[in-house]
């Protein structure tokens, strides 16, 4: 009786399953939808090893290092992209033939997301911001497969609030907040790709590059704000009555924030400073590598990486190297004793400069007689060298190895400190030691 009654339930399964499989599963209209989603992965799957190597070549051909993450990015999702077109394509085409389109919508949904989310997890380096990419990505897609996304816009359209004369609604803030996204990353874009161009061109100066780069990146993200707040429907007039308390809380909260970028800007305007050049700040000392909106980066010898406020190099004192050139001139102190040959030691000392591959020939080296102390004649060298960038301690040390070596190999003395001791009672003297020498002997024998 079991097997009867199990029998009979799968009858009746099967007679309710089979017009089910012949109308949703096995009818023509799917099976031509599903071929036309598998002609389209296998076309875009023979096309991907070819798209590959095209990025691969733009990306090498770029040079841009910044940018080959988010080149390889888009490389490796192409292919899902082109399949995607292809699914609008056919669904179009389906749709003006009368015929249905549910499982292309499907397969379409579920490749965008899948899109997103790839570029996402590569592109965004926020994890949270990634996952959360990921997520909108996942219930747009589900929400577009249970036929849900035109409810879904309506609810949150009439989910709205005024501001003054502006009525916002969730809606639109999504819109917008999408849109602005997508803006400022395409301005970023656009301004890595201009200034890398504008570093490669010869013709520009360093901070003329750097001033056209900077002024490119703030319009362009000034014009994807505006851009992303005008296509959304939002009146820029609407903010109008917020101007005076947002430029009350600027001018004091961001004093030093606007102070250092107009100072960023009067150091590339007026050239006093440039990329490469080598300053000195307080106890700063290295070249400049990167001239940024707020901050200036130099590089000291030691790998330190200082990140100095732009308002500092206008209202503080500094040392810029290499200014006009590249030519400065080091001075080295020594001293040799009195019983020496000054004459001898002076030719000496110039003759070891020429020895020493930094310094330069001409402006010719110079040793100088500077002065006549306690226990030494002073004498001082003073050379060129053209390259301050390389560090001037190490070009000191070479000359005073030079020196020091030419010197021994003549016999010349270096001097040092000598002291003569006066005894003025030398019975008191002579008596303390004696005293000192019994009362030692008497600790011994004990």
């Amino acid at each position: 009786m079991n097997s009867a009654f199990i029998l009979h339930h799968l009858d009746l399964l099967t007679a309710e399953t089979l017009p089910w499989l012949r109308s949703y599963v096995l009818a023509w209209d799917v099976l031509l939808q599903t071929v036309v989603a598998l002609l389209g992965a296998a076309m875009v799957r023979l096309a991907a090893p070819r798209m590959a190597g095209t990025t691969t070549q733009l990306t090498a051909r770029m040079g841009v290092l910044s940018l080959r993450p988010m080149v390889d990015a888009l490389g490796r999702a192409l292919p899902w992209m082109l399949f995607l077109l292809l699914l609008w394509f056919a669904q179009l085409v389906l749709a003006n033939l009368g015929m249905p389109t549910h499982l292309l919508r499907l397969v379409s949904s579920l490749v965008m997301a899948w899109i997103v989310i790839r570029l996402s997890t590569t592109l965004v380096r926020n994890a949270s911001m990634a996952r959360l990419f990921a997520a909108a990505a996942w219930v747009v897609a589900a929400l577009n497969i249970a036929g849900l996304i035109a409810p879904t816009g309506r609810l949150l359209g009439e989910m709205a609030f005024p501001i003054g004369t502006l009525h916002l609604s969730v809606l639109l803030l999504l819109k917008g907040a999408a849109l602005l996204v997508a803006l400022i990353w395409l301005a970023n874009l656009i301004s890595t790709l201009v200034e890398h161009r504008l570093n490669n061109a010869r013709d520009i100066t360093p901070a003329m590059q750097v001033l056209a780069s900077k002024l490119l990146r703030a319009g362009l993200l000034t014009l994807a704000v505006v851009a992303a707040l005008g296509a959304v429907g939002i009146d820029l007039t609407a903010f109008a009555v917020f101007s005076g308390a947002i430029g009350v809380g600027l001018g004091f909260g961001l004093q030093k924030v606007v102070s250092n970028l107009v100072s960023g800007v009067i150091l590339l305007l007026d050239r006093s400073i440039k990329p490469g050049d080598v300053i000195q700040l307080d106890d700063t000392y290295g070249w400049i590598t990167r001239l940024n909106a707020r901050f200036v980066s130099v590089v000291t010898r030691d790998g330190t990486e200082h990140l100095i406020p732009n308002e500092d190099l206008i209202t503080q004192r500094v040392v810029n190297w290499t200014y006009s050139n590249d030519l400065v001139r080091l001075k080295v102190a020594f001293g040799i004793s009195y019983s020496a040959d000054v004459h001898l030691a002076r030719r000496l000392a110039t003759e070891a400069l020429s020895k020493v591959e930094r310094v330069l020939e001409a402006p010719a080296p110079i040793c100088l007689l500077v002065g006549l102390g306690d226990s030494s004649v002073d004498l001082e060298l003073r050379f060129w060298i053209a390259d301050p960038r390389a560090g001037t301690a190490n070009v000191r040390s070479d000359v005073l190895l030079e020196v020091w070596d030419a010197f021994h190999a003549a016999n010349i003395e270096f001097p040092f400190p000598q002291r003569d001791l006066n005894v003025r009672d030398p019975e008191a003297l002579a008596k303390a030691f004696a005293q000192a020498s019994a009362a030692a002997l008497a600790k011994a024998s004990l």
